[in-house]
């Protein structure tokens, strides 16, 4: 069979094959497809294209690509001490806040994000320096409508509201805003009150009457408590001796029926030793005196016989 066929046949034949080998090679190099984590968007010849959960030949004369990140970023942003945020009632008040974002996955989105930020997805800290001000600023106005003490004890409103003002902005830039987390909210040190700025002045005149009134409510329940501890002490005392008293009157009364249930028992007994003692002695008496008269009788006898 391989003598029927000309040489030349052959010959054209690999050469084809060696050509369409050779092109499937640089095709295969020139791919290059996203991943889950990083999409991109390629320009240059054909126009735009964003590439999402595929691929796209890209030329390296004629196209240009630029990666996108999909993963989620934590945007740290604190405000403190002299920059700290001004509230409603002029408090200035030290926050740290945690922004969760990422690029929308959406064609649109990340056209506007590779357009927007560039390659700056790609780095957590650049894209924070870029974006960090929208978050300041959305801090700063929903901040400027709360009071210090709604601050912290309606913190869900508070980030809920902030979530609302930077969403808009970051959208511009193809971003979604996935949560906020409020991780520190304290008031900020006197030392950074300017008295010579007016919303300082203002928030530093309430700061100390807010401290003074509360010392001195602090200092009356402390003397209250004083008190109330000094009464029940001295009501314990009193029940104390109270008790010591009627346990001291009790022995007494114990003692003195005891006194004289002895001197009861003591005088009976005199009184039948007495009994007894008499007796004796009338028994004495009575045998003396029988005596006696068998005496005088028998003298009267004698004195009869003769």
């Amino acid at each position: 069979m391989l003598d029927i066929i000309p040489s030349g046949i052959l010959v054209t034949t690999a050469v084809i094959f060696t050509a369409f080998i050779f092109i499937g090679f640089i095709l295969a190099r020139l791919y290059q497809r996203s991943s889950k984590e990083i999409s991109f968007v390629r320009t240059g010849f054909g126009g735009e294209k964003v590439i999402l959960g595929g691929g796209a030949i890209v030329l390296p004369v004629l196209h240009e690509i630029i990666p996108v990140n999909m993963n989620t970023l934590r945007l740290e942003v604190r405000r403190a001490d002299d920059q700290a945020l001004i509230t409603r009632d002029r408090m200035r008040v030290d926050v740290m806040a945690e922004f969760y974002v990422r690029v929308k996955p959406t064609a649109e989105s990340i056209a506007t994000a590779a357009q927007t930020l560039g390659q700056k997805t790609m780095s957590p800290n650049e894209l924070k320096n870029l974006v960090e001000g929208k978050f300041v600023d959305s801090l700063r106005a929903v901040a400027a409508e709360m009071a210090m003490e709604e601050l912290h004890e309606k913190r869900v409103d508070f980030v809920q509201k902030v979530q609302q003002v930077v969403s808009e902005d970051l959208h511009k830039n193809g971003l979604e805003l996935e949560t906020v987390s409020l991780t520190g909210l304290d008031q900020t040190g006197f030392k950074y009150f300017n008295p010579q700025n007016a919303f300082d002045a203002e928030g530093l005149t309430k700061l100390t009457e807010t401290i003074e009134d509360r010392r001195r409510k602090r200092n009356e329940i402390e003397q209250d408590a004083d008190l109330a501890i000094r009464t029940k002490n001295l009501q314990a005392e009193q029940a104390r001796m109270q008790i010591v008293r009627e346990e001291e009157y009790a022995k007494l009364q114990q003692e003195r029926e005891i006194s004289i249930r002895r001197a009861e028992q003591l005088a009976e007994i005199a009184a039948q030793e007495a009994a007894k003692k008499r007796e004796a002695e009338e028994a004495q008496i009575a045998a003396e005196r029988e005596v006696d008269l068998k005496r005088i009788t028998a003298a009267r006898d004698v004195e009869n016989q003769n």
